[in-house]
């Protein structure tokens, strides 16, 4: 069992902009303080066996200007490297090309911070999704990290292939959604716009729609 509301809370969700030499763009960031000091975060977050065991099985030249493939999802440059600070890359899925970037601080007590910014165009076709379309698959990301770096176990393998559609899985995606739609509306998105493209958002994740 996990407890949604519990991973939900630890979590916090912002929602930007930022101007590119091709246009105006939008930023998705989640981030959350981990019980673990940096460089062990670093690891988890770089080492191509630990990815595989709280995200997706990743293959590629994983180094700076390298090519990475994640199975079944993006592929991707990484474009700056700076361990164990952090890293950025293209994110390039269902032909568009958008960006990552991932910041590690150490807080006290021997602590990090995991922070990732997800940024992409906007797209006028693409805003009945709102900022969920990536932040609810960025929170079940960081609870597969959650579970890795708390316990050491291969969260994948304890989270299964379908719990992503089990009852407490929709109910993560439900709560993490809402999350979203507080972030859209707290930077000043048009209420009704951002309350329809959060249900929109839910649905997809959910198959409920």
């Amino acid at each position: 069992m996990i407890e949604v509301i519990g991973q939900i809370n630890t979590v916090t969700r912002t929602v930007g902009e930022k101007a590119l030499e091709s246009g105006t763009a939008r930023t998705a960031t989640i981030s959350r303080v981990y019980e673990t000091g940096v460089d062990d975060l670093w690891n988890a977050v770089t080492d191509p066996e630990r990815i595989s065991r709280w995200f997706l099985p990743v293959s590629g030249d994983l180094r700076l200007g390298g090519r990475f493939q994640l199975e079944g999802n993006a592929s991707g440059t990484i474009e700056r490297c700076d361990p164990p600070k952090g890293f950025a890359a293209t994110w390039e899925y269902g032909g568009q090309t958008t960006w990552i970037e991932v910041r590690l601080t150490p807080e006290a007590d021997g602590r990090t911070r995991f922070e990732l910014e997800h940024t992409a165009l906007v797209d006028p076709s693409q805003n009945q999704f709102g900022p969920g379309v990536v932040g609810i698959g960025w929170d079940m990301g960081l609870l597969g990290l959650t579970i890795h770096v708390e316990s050491g176990e291969d969260a994948r393998a304890k989270l299964g292939d379908t719990w992503a559609m089990s009852e407490e899985g929709r109910e993560f995606a439900r709560k993490a959604g809402e999350g979203w739609y507080a972030a859209d509306v707290a930077a000043g998105a048009d209420q009704a716009t951002a309350r329809t493209a959060a249900d929109f958002t839910i649905a997809m994740y959910t198959g409920e729609q």
